[in-house]
């Protein structure tokens, strides 16, 4: 048996001797071309064994490139078109493996299929190259020297061998087979060349390759040019600044901003005297602060950290002096009505003055919009002497807005909270947390759930902001929560907080504030003088009946505001044309002077609503504009049976008007009033007019069931007679809310009695006097007694 070395020596040329089958080696890497001396490792078991076989029979083997990467690969798998090399050379491996030394000869195309698996054996076809015009061919060559040429001078992976053997091959085919395989080029582009038998095609794309290595080093250079001069650039001013730090010194002056900025830090820290926690992790980033280069991103960042550190009110803000009586006044100052919760704060502010406890109180106060939830917050700040900060979480979806931003994000803030206290520069302020009703959860959070651990007495002496990360004492402040609504709100927020329900103003009231508010704080936006604008009581009743009927008292001012605006137009006018300024002019506003100025009332009065057919009922309703009559209309028609709704009715109203049915149903049908067949062979259809506007809620309950009651019977109901409750399937009347505000409508709808629950019977303090007046309440608990009321009817 012949050594490796005799092997060796006994080398003849390969194109002389060159097998007609080969055992295929597969390459996952690039394509190996003709007429190189390359290493190669060989892993596989079975192309272990089958190199071996070859290496010591015909010495030769055929290296193909592989397709696509497979655990193992068949003959399909790899490409027709490979390179036959001669094996120079064999090292055995300690794991197995051979490592082998070829001298590859020349393309081949299997063309038959000796062995599909490892080890794989093939016949196969040589390939001639094609020859090309030779005068061509030579200017290819030039050309592809000299621009790889400079290819070469520009790149470092180059080496001086490459660039030898590179000058000294004399054929075509071989300098573009030998710049192929040392440019950085795709393996499927460099298979393609492989495949290239025509010497002129093959040397074209190649060329076309070096020129876009050339493009790829010129944008590199550039690149590189441009990172090198910045890296100079701030090395130049790097060394500046430490010359011009040494000549301060030696001046005996400190111009570095940073020192400055940092001994400002330590002064505030220290004179803050913290402990603990606080103090390890403020001092850390103080320290870090004092090494960081002013130019680097991170640098703004700890400075802005320090700076809220240092502004935050970290210590108590002294003693709390104020006056009950003097708290009192200001409330009753600067709000009509709101007793209860007049007497919540002052009852809280007795409290607090008695014990001298600082910490703080949660309201959430729920009412319309208009009502003065808002206002009465910068009233309680007032009289406890306290700073007023407010800010809305209304459409809020993110928590990060409560509970700050991390610092590791740009542009990082601390949440809200952290921030009021470092505007207020107290650490007891009273902040205002409006719309919190109005919150949404989202993918970044739940600003809701985030304001549990604000609001919570438990948790809030040490709260974390985020940005912050540090615990801060937030349990002095004195939140005051606003809210349209409590349905939105989640359970856990609204057990923190004491509820205060702010329900709408009555005509009597919005006429009150009008004259003592709204007027006043009106006529001085317009540069118009106190009383210039007089009103009558029938005009500013007529406003609030007619323009303006909603539960708060914006669009009050709006129609105000408007009347005023018209009034300073004319006054200027009336001076551009007589050429005298004359601002002082008086102006008395009567009911009959609305229509001038406010136009067309938005809601017609003349129009009283009347049940006086059959059918038909009238039931009160609360809605944000405050109290309503709804006119409720049934009729029944030959079908198939079942319940019609129409009028734009909500849910629960729907459920009310279902009940309603199914009460009055059965009670017909038991009294022989209507056949149980009736139904199988009439559709019922009920409506509420005004179908534009949405409806809901369950108070119209004993309203419908008087309605079904007086279609079937065929009967009128008593005049003048309103009604509201909600009606249970068994028959019981429930108690209803707004019911100062239904009474309000109720007499301007010139209703004489009102059938009410009588668990609303309470309700009737809350009303005035003169609202009561000329009106009739009759409590009841069953729907027989609002039958018997309403129809006469008797069980």
């Amino acid at each position: 048996m012949k050594s490796d070395d005799d092997i060796f020596n006994s080398i003849v040329p390969g194109d002389q001797m060159l097998p007609e089958k080969l055992t295929i080696v597969p390459l996952a890497g690039r394509p190996v071309f003709p007429g190189i001396f390359t290493p190669l490792m060989i892993n596989a078991p079975d192309d272990v064994k089958a190199v071996e076989e070859a290496f010591y029979k015909e010495g030769f083997i055929g290296i193909s490139m592989l397709k696509n990467d497979v655990e193992k690969p068949g003959i399909n798998d790899i490409c027709k078109i490979g390179t036959a090399a001669r094996i120079i050379k064999k090292v055995n491996l300690p794991d197995g493996g051979i490592n082998i030394f070829i001298s590859t000869v020349k393309r081949f195309k299997i063309n038959k299929t000796i062995s599909a698996s490892a080890p794989m054996v093939a016949g196969v076809d040589y390939l001639e190259e094609e020859e090309s015009d030779t005068f061509e061919v030579k200017a290819l060559t030039r050309a592809l020297i000299s621009e790889m040429k400079e290819v070469s001078e520009n790149n470092p992976l180059f080496t001086e061998e490459m660039r030898l053997n590179m000058v000294n091959i004399d054929n075509p085919g071989k300098i573009a087979d030998f710049i192929a395989s040392i440019l950085n080029v795709d393996k499927d582009e460099q298979q393609k060349i492989l495949e290239t038998v025509n010497i002129r095609q093959r040397m074209e794309q190649v060329l076309v390759f070096i020129k876009r290595e050339q493009e790829l080093l010129r944008v590199q250079k550039k690149i590189q040019s441009e990172i090198n001069n910045r890296v100079e650039k701030n090395q130049r001013e790097y060394f500046l600044r430490e010359e011009l730090k040494a000549i301060q010194d030696e001046l005996g002056e400190n111009g570095d901003g940073s020192q400055n900025d940092y001994q400002k830090f330590k002064q505030k820290i220290e004179a803050l005297e913290f402990e603990g926690e606080i103090k390890e992790t403020v001092f850390s980033e103080l320290e870090k602060f004092n090494l960081m280069d002013p130019n680097s991103g991170e640098y703004i960042g700890t400075r802005n950290f320090l700076e809220l550190i240092t502004q935050l009110p970290w210590k108590d803000s002294g003693d709390e002096s104020y006056e009950l009586s003097k708290a009192k006044e200001i409330l009753e100052d600067d709000h009509f009505g709101l007793d209860d919760v007049k007497k919540r704060i002052v009852e809280y502010l007795a409290v607090r003055k008695l014990k001298q406890d600082k910490k703080g109180s949660i309201l959430l106060l729920v009412g319309p919009p208009g009502v003065g939830k808002t206002s009465i917050g910068k009233s309680i700040a007032a009289a406890m002497n306290k700073p007023f900060y407010r800010f809305s979480v209304g459409g809020m979806h993110d928590e990060s807005e409560i509970k700050g931003h991390r610092r590791t994000y740009i542009g990082a803030m601390p949440g809200k909270i952290i921030q009021g206290l470092k505007i207020t520069k107290d650490n007891s302020p009273v902040f205002m947390i409006d719309e919190v009703d109005k919150m949404n959860a989202s993918a970044q959070g739940d600003p809701s759930a985030a304001l549990l651990e604000v609001l919570d007495p438990e948790q809030n002496v040490n709260f974390r902001d985020n940005y912050l990360d540090l615990p801060f004492d937030v349990s002095k402040v004195f939140f005051i929560l606003t809210a349209n609504s409590l349905d939105t709100i989640p359970g856990p927020l609204r057990d923190r907080a004491e509820i205060i329900q702010l329900s709408g103003y009555i005509d009597q009231e919005k006429l009150e504030i009008a004259k003592k508010y709204l007027i006043p704080k009106n006529l001085a936006k317009n540069g118009l003088k106190k009383n210039q604008v007089k009103y009558t009581k029938a005009a500013l009743l007529k406003i609030a009946e007619e323009y303006a009927r909603e539960s708060g008292v914006r669009h009050y001012e709006k129609q105000l505001d408007k009347i005023h605006r018209k009034i300073v137009t004319e006054i200027v006018t009336n001076n551009e044309l007589s050429s005298k300024s004359e601002s002082f002019a008086q102006y008395t506003i009567d009911a009959d002077d609305l229509f001038k100025y406010l136009g067309k009332p938005d809601f017609d009065e003349s129009q009283i609503k009347a049940a006086s057919v059959p059918g038909t009922a009238i039931g009160l309703a609360w809605t944000s504009m405050g109290g309503d009559t709804l006119l409720i209309e049934a009729t029944s028609f030959a079908g198939k049976g079942g319940l019609v709704l129409t009028g734009q009715m909500g849910d629960v109203m729907k459920e009310s008007s279902q009940i309603a049915f199914d009460w009055v149903r059965k009670y017909v049908v038991e009294h022989n009033i209507v056949k149980a067949e009736w139904f199988d062979e009439n559709i019922v259809h009920l409506h509420i007019p005004e179908g534009a506007t949405p409806k809901d809620g369950p108070s119209a309950g004993v309203t419908m069931a008087t309605t079904f009651l007086s279609l079937f019977m065929k009967k009128v109901i008593k005049k003048n007679l309103a009604m509201t409750g909600e009606l249970s399937l068994t028959g019981q009347v429930l108690p209803i809310g707004g019911l100062r505000e239904k009474t309000v409508a109720a007499k301007r709808n010139k209703i004489k009695t009102i059938i009410i629950p009588k668990a609303n019977e309470r309700d009737l303090d809350e009303i005035p006097d003169n609202v009561k007046a000329g009106i009739t309440f009759k409590p009841v608990s069953n729907v027989m007694e609002v039958l018997e009321i309403a129809l006469g009817v008797k069980d």
